[in-house]
């Protein structure tokens, strides 16, 4: 295997940040995103020879971090156990309050309404581009980030909205 660790390295450097963004997106959690960036990036490393096509690092780095946060999902032993007592959450008004509201409703999503909504507003991708990264068709894509949309929707309504009574 006939690496130019250069090349990488400059990959790397120019991409990482964009790459990381889209890890955390997928994962949720910041030490998650750079443990599956890590491992994705290790991956292509191995495969760096094997790609022709220099424009597509980004998908296949992408592609790389989507299955590895599946096979990560289907090891996962249940984290979350049920509680007879819901905690009450207090309402806050910044702007961090309702980022974190809005990481916790993708978080809610499943994955695959989930990915296709974080490379299609977050990464900027389009369906034809969505749809080649994660090996689906176009209208499944169109269909996962409406269902996706829709769900956002109803999860991120607006505090004084969820008291009223018609």
């Amino acid at each position: 295997m006939i690496v130019n660790h250069e090349e990488f390295r400059t990959y790397v450097q120019s991409r990482g940040a964009a790459l990381l963004r889209v890890a955390n997106q997928l994962t949720g959690n910041p030490s998650d995103a750079e443990d599956l960036l890590q491992t994705a990036l290790a991956r292509t490393y191995l495969a760096w020879d094997r790609i022709r096509d220099r424009s597509s690092l980004d998908g296949y780095v992408r592609r790389a971090m989507v299955n590895i946060n599946i096979s990560w999902w289907r090891r996962r032993k249940l984290e979350e156990y049920p509680s007879e007592e819901i905690p009450d959450i207090p309402v806050q008004q910044d702007a961090r309050h309702r980022y974190d509201e809005l990481e916790q409703a993708l978080d809610r999503l499943p994955a695959r309404q989930r990915t296709a909504i974080v490379l299609r507003y977050y990464e900027d991708m389009t369906e034809p581009e969505i749809a080649r990264t994660l090996g689906i068709s176009v209208g499944t894509v169109k269909s996962s980030v409406s269902r996706g949309m829709a769900k956002l929707r109803g999860d991120l309504v607006v505090p004084d909205a969820r008291k009223r009574v018609n």
